[in-house]
């Protein structure tokens, strides 16, 4: 017992005499007023705030998360020490507050350039340090997945944990799978993921296992199995979800025919039609179908509106070649004058004969319910989810459709919604996509900005934060603006 009070008591003077490490927060990004603001709040919890950068500041803490400009400007700089200082992401100083003294530096607080390494003459592998965000919203997707031996596989398990109803991993394995999209090389060794955000212990085990035998044992397994492959047959109806899925299978039911054949099985109309149109919205749309389908729904809206707002959004609006639907946003300049839209739009598409289903959802919008801390998967503006028949005449190049198939025509899902136009900047945003993207940029704005983000609005507290376009939302939350084909996380 003496040794120990002994050793509680040294380490306590450690504690104690262990000097406070000394703060610099870097202007650019952040802004003036915001820099004053943090700087006031960590001097009240007691932590020593520099005004100027000089040799004496340990710490450099920025929001600018592009290292190499940032890196090039602090080398620019007066400092000679600069080697030995903590050059911190903005997280570090947010947990550091939150705890109410300084945390140990960790790996994913560091902002630091990449570096190369060369073997033996051959081409260079990057190796990253902290350079890529934990966060979607702060990392630029390139045209093509380099990695996407792994990231197939991480769906694979993500799918599977969705299936079994564990949110947590398969979040997790989405995460990670966002992390490896957004990398401008290859990874061929497992060394140089280690610093890497969002990467748990399963995920390298994963890519361990694919880097070794070219596959991964785990994901093949899954493939196989029987239970995972009906779920996904299942869920590719339009209008069945996972639960409804596993109620089927656990019932024995393991085909379409099955499910048809099954007296005590009723379908709701969304279902009914998902089975009927199977074969069409079950292929991937292609971009000049897309296209012409904007056509369609551009003359409707404008016969009934001449100066409504019409925008695609979804995939294809990031740049994606194909999709599985396609989705617009609708408005109109006069607040409330979009209100009846969307039933005059369905009413124009139904008396051209071209409407095979149509769910329509009324604006529940209530602004004086604002802001709402619970976050819903579907916001409250009026909007509808359609089924429409597209004529091969209509689509340059004509449709994508099966060499035997006759018909000249074939469905496609379309999805509309129709916002305020003082929403409508939040309502592109959110449904631009995609999902990883959006669902990291309301967890940025909730944890790094103390921001409430959803399709409504943005609140800073319960001060409203008005936007007019997607760059005024990001210049609220403090981001570099993301172009929308840059967001495929």
């Amino acid at each position: 017992n003496i040794k120990k009070k002994k050793r509680e008591r040294d380490t306590q003077v450690k504690k104690t005499t262990a000097p406070l490490p000394k703060l610099y927060l870097v202007e650019r990004k952040m802004g003036r007023s915001r820099r004053s603001f943090l700087t006031e709040l960590a001097r009240s919890k007691g932590f020593i705030v520099e005004d100027v950068l000089s040799d004496v500041v340990t710490h450099v803490v920025s929001e600018d998360s592009q290292a190499s400009s940032l890196w090039a400007w602090l080398k620019g700089g007066p400092v000679k020490n600069l080697p030995v200082m903590h050059v911190l992401d903005i997280s570090w100083f947010t947990d550091s507050m939150r705890e109410g003294k300084p945390v140990a530096v960790e790996t994913r607080h560091l902002i630091q350039v990449c570096v190369l390494q060369i073997r033996h003459n051959e081409a260079t592998t990057p190796t990253p340090m902290s350079t890529v965000s934990q966060y979607a919203c702060q990392r630029r997707t390139t045209t093509q997945n380099n990695n996407k031996i792994f990231t197939d596989a991480f769906e694979v398990l993500a799918e599977s944990h969705e299936f079994n109803d564990m949110e947590g991993p398969c979040l997790a394995f989405r995460r990670a799978a966002s992390v490896l999209k957004s990398l401008p090389w290859t990874v061929q060794n497992l060394r140089v993921t280690e610093d890497l955000p969002c990467l748990g212990e399963h995920s390298m085990c994963v890519i361990e296992e694919i880097l070794q035998h070219g596959r991964s044992f785990e994901v093949e397994k899954i493939l196989s199995d029987e239970r995972y492959q009906i779920l996904k047959l299942f869920t590719s109806v339009f209008g069945v979800g996972p639960k409804t899925a596993e109620k089927w299978y656990r019932r024995g039911l393991r085909s379409f025919s099955d499910v048809l054949a099954e007296p005590s099985i009723h379908l709701n109309r969304m279902q009914q039609s998902g089975f009927l149109h199977y074969g069409d919205i079950s292929r991937a749309v292609s971009k000049a179908e897309a296209q012409a389908l904007g056509n369609i729904i551009d003359e409707a809206v404008h016969a009934i509106t001449p100066d409504a707002i019409l925008t695609l959004t979804g995939g294809f609006r990031r740049g994606k070649d194909f999709g599985h639907d396609v989705d617009f946003i609708v408005t109109t300049p006069q607040l409330g004058k979009e209100e009846r839209l969307l039933t005059s739009v369905i009413d124009r598409l139904k008396h051209q004969g071209i409407l095979l289903y149509c769910e329509y959802q009324a604006s529940t919008f209530d602004e004086s319910k604002l802001p709402s801390h619970r976050f819903e998967a579907m916001d409250h503006f009026a909007k509808c989810f359609l089924i429409l028949r597209l004529e091969d005449s209509q689509v340059d190049g004509g449709l994508q459709t099966a060499e035997e198939d006759r018909r000249g025509w074939r469905a496609v899902r379309v999805d509309l919604v129709s916002p305020p136009v003082d929403r409508y900047a939040f309502t592109l945003l959110g449904w631009s996509g995609s999902r990883q993207f959006e669902r990291d940029l309301r967890r940025f704005a909730r944890m790094e900005r103390r921001m409430l983000l959803d399709n409504h609005a943005l609140y800073d507290k319960t001060k409203f934060l008005a936007a007019t376009t997607e760059k005024d939302i990001f210049a609220h939350l403090g981001l570099e603006y993301i172009e929308p084909w840059q967001r495929n996380a």
